[in-house]
């Protein structure tokens, strides 16, 4: 749990009830009262000294009178028993935003200066306004002011409707205007001529009449202590959601949500200021504090939108920039200060408060973004160099990784980068994988805008980008999702279905339509937005069983008596088929760690237990992870009891579309990095590591592998300190021994790209072949890879630290001679320079099952590619 830092809002324990008695009791004070009389006179000064530049009414005209002209011209007073005060024009001071904390001012010079701008300003010929005289029925004053239910719930922030009693409203005998400005001294309404002080009702609440036939476009002068200012009424404004956006959202279908809730610079009705929406259908009620009122929501309070569960305001004046947090009376009437859910800018943590964001990015990725849908992933070369922004540079920012991150990437050869999250997250250590801000890029690094900057220069270097999504569960924080409205909202309602038994967090309840509609519009949001090319979705596994983590008796089976998580299975497959069709030429890809069947296949097409496939471009083959890693810690003489954790994965290699991960959470707690893994000396270390990545690469699967194993870090990753940029200093001793690892990862993804056969037919059985794979005894295995022509490429690995010299391998008959393309034990790697320098040309004896072999070297701890010469 994150403490709240004092920029995050105000204690959520204060109470409105707490805030009107102290208010009540300050204003019977002498000094409180003279302070009113004198703001009081403060805006008379104001609204006075420009009518000495027109006519001046009658003499003896009553102080508490609207003063209009006839439209023929001649003076008419008009009696009012509410709005009863004479005033002149208003001033025509420069718009000062509603909310926004205004500088104290001196009480004669905020007048002063008003008062002299109007004089000097040529004054316009004045604009008649027609009044009626008819009889009409007279309004008491008492029946203006507001009763005493509406008074007691805007005051307790349990008001539903704000608008229907507040603003401009037509009655008999006029226009009634209530305005509600807590610690507000005097108000007057300012409508084109007209210029009437309302009544002070108490406890911040004014009233009046205006002498209309109809609603005007007006404006406020709100008198405070030491300042007087300008501004709207945020509630003579219609609603900002339309009908449209309201049913979508109702049904759980608002493909981009983030454009309909949360906080949007805008115009509206003509005037600027920030909408603000949110859904919390448990709320009694919902106001937004923010810097722009003091962190005292009271004074604007949100109106609810039919049975949506919507809640929705303008706010005149606010501006990007601007921080705010939702504060939520719970249904028990307790108050919660809450960041917006869809908050698309936060503060840097430890600060919880939201952000009002515009973006103004332009980009210039067009080119990338023309031909990414080229082909599909599966068919396409992949190899991902999975980065932590926040430390594989530590302290660089956006902006200043987009100047050394795409240069290295691409220099290495990755055709993608795979950023760990980027979302929101009030905890580092958890490098992003506990959520709170799902629409906020980490303002960590620096503005929304800047990782759009870094996308696209990512782009621009030909390097796709993909992204770690987290829709399997978030903290419980107080300030965040966690019974977000007073109850369970985002989490499901069932305390066991909901508490995560690994992490401490809550998972979302996938069964409820609008949770669901958060969630996808987010995925959508990422590659629309900013453009990513992929969401690798974390935990997947943790979503799809009920059972995960539980023992018999935490959980309760599905309505068919089985263990899958249906509501879950729905959210995704809904999540894939609702990017593919809006973002072509993305590719979602599944960290799912069972063997859940149909996890890449089409959600339309049923597989053997019942269920359409999941729909996932690719999924993380991490059983060949293990597998290969338990072999490879072994030491060479053991290894040919462990040769089928090498080769069991062609077993299954064609039931999904794979990646093959060697990701972050191999190399942390106690697991060591890559290099430190492998058994032997440093030497054989590095050799091991060397020869398992070629392995890796020519395997089928696209290819990940976490920053800092190109160059054989020893050390395991800390997101405090990152990779050991060090090793590769020239002036470091063994620098030499890394920078040669670092060669191979480059000649690797150099040759992988310019061969089709290593990725064309990754999904296809007739891409792959084994010449050998069941030489244990000896730790060797080889493998034909070929691509939809046919043309092959040979990859043999010798997992043992002996040379193998004359080593026959069977081979087709119709390749007249064979070359090395790559070899791992090269001497520019760090290796012993033992290879096959020439042509190798097979030889009639059949062998393997083919009917032509070759003869090979094969060095110790290495493993080579031949490709027809």
């Amino acid at each position: 749990m994150t403490p709240r830092p004092p920029s995050s809002g105000p204690d959520p324990k204060k109470t409105a009830e707490e805030k009107s008695a102290k208010k009540a009791a300050a204003e019977r004070t002498p000094a409180k009262k003279a302070a009113k009389k004198t703001a009081k006179t403060a805006v008379k000064k104001v609204v006075a000294k420009e009518t000495a530049t027109r006519e001046t009414p009658a003499k003896g005209t009553p102080a508490k009178k609207v003063v209009a002209k006839t439209a023929a011209g001649k003076k008419t007073v008009t009696e009012n028993a509410v709005t009863r005060k004479a005033v002149a024009k208003k001033a025509a001071t420069k718009k000062a935003p509603a909310a926004k904390k205004a500088p104290a001012v001196k009480k004669t010079a905020a007048t002063k200066n008003a008062g002299t701008k109007a004089a000097a300003r040529k004054t316009p010929t004045p604009r008649r306004t027609t009044v009626k005289t008819a009889p009409a029925p007279v309004v008491p004053a008492a029946s203006l002011a507001l009763d005493a239910g509406d008074r007691e719930r805007l005051l307790a922030g349990t008001h539903h409707d704000p608008h229907s009693v507040l603003g401009a409203h037509p009655v008999p005998g006029g226009i009634a205007v209530r305005v509600f400005r807590p610690y507000a001294l005097a108000v007057t309404v300012l409508a084109g001529e007209l210029r009437a002080e309302l009544d002070h009702d108490g406890d911040g609440f004014f009233s009046g009449l205006l002498p209309l036939d109809e609603v005007p476009a007006y404006r406020l002068l709100v008198a405070y202590e030491g300042t007087v200012q300008e501004t709207e009424d945020p509630y003579r404004f219609l609603p900002t959601l339309g009908d449209l956006d309201l049913h979508l959202i109702g049904e759980g279908r608002h493909e981009q949500l983030w454009q309909a809730l949360g906080a949007h610079p805008t115009t509206h009705q003509g005037v600027t200021g920030t909408r603000f929406a949110v859904w919390a259908p448990n709320a009694r009620g919902v106001r937004v504090a923010g810097g722009f009122n003091f962190w005292d929501g009271t004074g604007h309070p949100m109106r609810s939108l039919g049975g949506t569960g919507v809640w929705e305001v303008f706010l005149p004046g606010v501006d990007a920039g601007e921080l705010y947090k939702f504060e939520i009376t719970r249904p028990d009437g307790s108050r919660t200060f809450r960041a917006d859910p869809l908050a698309r800018r936060t503060e840097v943590p430890p600060a919880t408060s939201s952000v009002v964001y515009a973006s103004d990015y332009t980009w210039g990725d067009d080119e990338w973004l023309a031909g990414r849908a080229g082909a599909p992933a599966h068919e396409a070369p992949m190899s991902v160099y999975e980065v932590h922004l926040a430390s594989w540079r530590p302290g660089l920012t956006y902006r200043e990784l987009a100047d050394q991150l795409p240069a290295y990437v691409k220099d290495l050869g990755f055709t993608h980068v795979e950023l760990m999250p980027v979302a929101e997250h009030p905890f580092g250590g958890s490098w992003g994988y506990q959520v709170t801000g799902f629409y906020a890029p980490t303002a960590r690094l620096g503005e929304p805008d800047d990782f759009k900057y870094l996308v696209d220069r990512l782009h621009q270097a030909g390097i796709g980008v993909l992204m770690d999504w987290v829709p399997a569960h978030f903290p419980r924080d107080d300030w965040a999702l966690a019974e977000f409205d007073g109850r369970p909202l985002y989490e499901h309602s069932d305390p066991l279905r909901a508490a995560h038994p690994d992490w401490g967090t809550l998972e979302f309840d996938f069964g409820r339509r609008e949770v669901r509609n958060f969630l996808v519009a987010n995925a959508v949001y990422w590659c629309e937005e900013f453009h990513i090319d992929g969401l690798r979705v974390d935990a997947v596994a943790s979503m799809l069983y009920l059972d995960y983590s539980r023992e018999p008796g935490q959980w309760t089976p599905n309505e068919h008596g089985g263990r899958e998580n249906l509501d879950a299975v729905a959210f995704l497959q809904e999540m894939n088929a609702t990017v593919y069709r809006r973002v072509p030429g993305v590719v979602t890809v599944a960290e799912e760690s069972t063997a859940w069947d149909g996890v890449t296949r089409a959600t339309h097409h049923k597989g053997p237990s019942g269920f359409g496939g999941l729909g996932f471009g690719l999924k993380w083959n991490m059983g060949w992870m293990h597998d290969s890693l338990e072999y490879m810690s072994h030491e060479p003489v053991h290894r040919k009891y462990h040769h089928g954790e090498m080769t069991f994965s062609m077993v299954y290699a064609y039931s999904e579309n794979y990646v093959l991960p060697i990701s972050h959470d191999e190399v942390v707690h106690g697991k060591k990095s890559l290099v430190s893994k492998m058994p032997g000396d440093w030497w054989q270390q590095r050799a091991n590591e060397r020869a398992y990545l070629g392995f890796m690469w020519a395997h089928p699967g696209k290819q990940l592998l976490f920053m800092g194993q190109e160059f054989a870090q020893g050390a395991e990753w800390s997101e405090e300190r990152g990779p050991d940029w060090w090793l590769l200093d020239p002036q470091y001793g063994a620098a030499a021994d890394h920078r040669g690892v670092l060669d191979l990862v480059r000649d690797l993804n150099t040759v992988y790209r310019g061969t089709p056969a290593l990725w064309q037919r990754d999904t296809h059985p007739a891409g792959f072949s084994w010449v050998v794979g069941d030489a244990a005894e000896d730790n060797v295995l080889a493998f034909l890879r070929c691509d939809a022509d046919g043309t092959p490429l040979l990859a043999v690995s010798n997992f043992a630290p002996v040379v193998r010299p004359d080593y026959r391998l069977g081979v087709p008959d119709e390749v007249p001679a064979w070359h090395e393309v790559l070899n791992t034990d090269a001497a520019r790697y760090g290796g012993g320079d033992v290879g096959n320098p020439g042509p190798v040309k097979p030889e009639p004896q059949g062998w393997h099952g083919r009917p032509a072999s070759i003869r090979l070297t094969l060095p110790p701890l290495a493993t080579v590619w031949l490709r027809p010469a």
